[in-house]
């Protein structure tokens, strides 16, 4: 089958998600290796968003490969009732990683489910009902999920998604509600006001009514959000005062992508419950897990866990996931991370001080964010949210897959998302191209094109 034949047969019988299907920009690919991909064509791509930010370890690891198809042998499918050696030696090497305490895991098919399923151990457990989670936070696509979510993509499913779910101020330095100048405040003052709005918020809701805080530990696709010395303990310590649990999304932040198995561990919080998914198998194979503390398990110990579906644990996408953590330990990935996190901050920081367009820079570990303005005095998006995409952003977006690189963009702001084990002159590559798109953006600001 061609390439012409591959990308119109795709078109006419697929829904393509989060786009109208009469826009919607289709890549035909064809195979992947380490850091690339390539398309029907033979272009190459430098995939910097590893794939859908999941793809920690690279493509085409022999490795992952091997342990899946020697499962496909061995066991290809079990009931999620039933008992299986990657089960039990999954278990075993989670709860090796996992903060301390946190040893028991539901196994789901993803990250939307992950969360949805711990809300509802969450409720169980507390037998309170409200959730609080963030205005610029992503938690999944699936109806419950979508009510979490703060930003703008659940609110086309209002009023139908479930109900209980408070949002709250996310500790967004560059775009801050209560200093519109972050650099005039230290951190721990600037911490402190965005713990103080949360806890105002609990108090007006009514702490015997809260379940659960949920938090992406670092903020993902709503623009890399990392945050502040002390706000992180001091959530965890409101939670422990109105014994509310507190919930970390690692979906798109843990196994490596921060340099740390999780993103908490970089402020010594171990929260209550954790959902993973992604990097758990490196998108090798479907899976998400929910991993929660013995004494939430025990919820279950003499009453029954309402749920469940049927791929839950299967035996293949949980020999991908130990396969993907052995990868990730032995060829010490998380080191790799750190070492590779110092150059993508290098990088970033080169393009704010060429690029008057760029207005603010983020990074953790390969986990980064470059936000586009208008001008940088106003701090005006380059595109606006919820709108279409502006011809300068277009320009950008065009420009930098036409020169063979790969990236999500969320409106203005471009996200540095690569695999694991992507080296100092491959980023290099990368950002050699994203700086000739932002020449042209920098060009067309300046003529007035926007």
């Amino acid at each position: 089958m061609n390439s012409d034949e591959i990308l119109s047969k795709s078109v006419k019988h697929n829904l393509w998600t989060w786009t109208a299907q009469r826009k919607a920009e289709v890549l035909p690919v064809e195979k992947a290796e380490g850091v690339y991909f390539w398309d029907t064509n033979g272009k190459r791509y430098l995939d910097l968003n590893s794939m859908v930010m999941c793809v920690n370890i690279g493509h085409g690891n022999k490795r992952v490969q091997e342990a899946m198809i020697q499962q496909i042998r061995e066991l290809t499918f079990a009931g999620p009732h039933m008992a299986t050696k990657p089960r039990a030696l999954l278990g075993e090497k989670l709860a090796s990683i996992t903060p301390p305490g946190l040893t028991r895991f539901l196994y789901t098919l993803g990250g939307s489910d992950a969360n949805e399923n711990a809300v509802k151990i969450a409720r169980d457990y507390t037998g309170k009902f409200k959730i609080l989670t963030r205005y610029r936070s992503y938690h999944g696509a699936t109806m419950g999920a979508m009510a979490l979510t703060g930003d703008y993509r659940r609110l086309h499913w209002e009023p139908e998604t479930m109900p209980g779910v408070v949002h709250f101020l996310d500790p967004y330095a560059y775009r801050s509600s209560f200093f519109p100048d972050s650099s005039s405040v230290d951190e721990e003052t600037f911490s402190r006001a965005y713990v103080d709005h949360l806890e105002e918020i609990i108090r007006f809701e009514g702490p015997d009514t809260i379940a659960a805080v949920l938090i992406e530990t670092v903020t993902g696709t709503n623009g890399i959000l990392i945050p502040p010395a002390g706000y992180l303990q001091g959530v965890r310590a409101l939670c422990d005062k109105y014994r509310i649990l507190l919930i970390t999304d690692e979906v798109m932040c843990g196994f490596g992508r921060t340099g740390k198995w999780f993103a908490s561990q970089h402020w010594d919080v171990v929260p209550d419950i954790i959902t993973m998914a992604k990097g758990l198998t490196s998108g090798y194979a479907p899976l998400g897990a929910v991993a929660m503390k013995e004494e939430i398990a025990a919820t279950y110990d003499d009453r029954q866990f309402v749920g469940g579906m049927t791929y839950n644990g299967h035996p293949v996408s949980l020999a991908a996931a130990l396969a993907n953590i052995e990868v990730i330990e032995q060829e010490g990935l998380l080191e790799n991370a750190v070492r590779r996190g110092e150059t993508l901050k290098v990088l970033l920081a080169e393009l704010k001080e060429k690029h008057p367009c760029v207005g603010d820079v983020r990074s953790i570990g390969l986990f980064g964010a470059a936000e586009l303005v208008r001008d940088r005095a106003s701090k005006e998006p380059l595109s606006p949210s919820a709108k279409p995409l502006s011809p300068v952003m277009k320009h950008v977006k065009s420009y930098i897959l036409e020169h063979g690189v790969f990236m999500y963009n969320t409106f203005h702001t471009l996200l540095f998302i690569p695999p694991l084990i992507i080296t100092d002159a491959q980023l290099r590559e990368g950002f050699n191209v994203v700086d000739a798109a932002l020449e042209i953006a920098d060009h067309e600001i300046q003529a007035g094109l926007e």
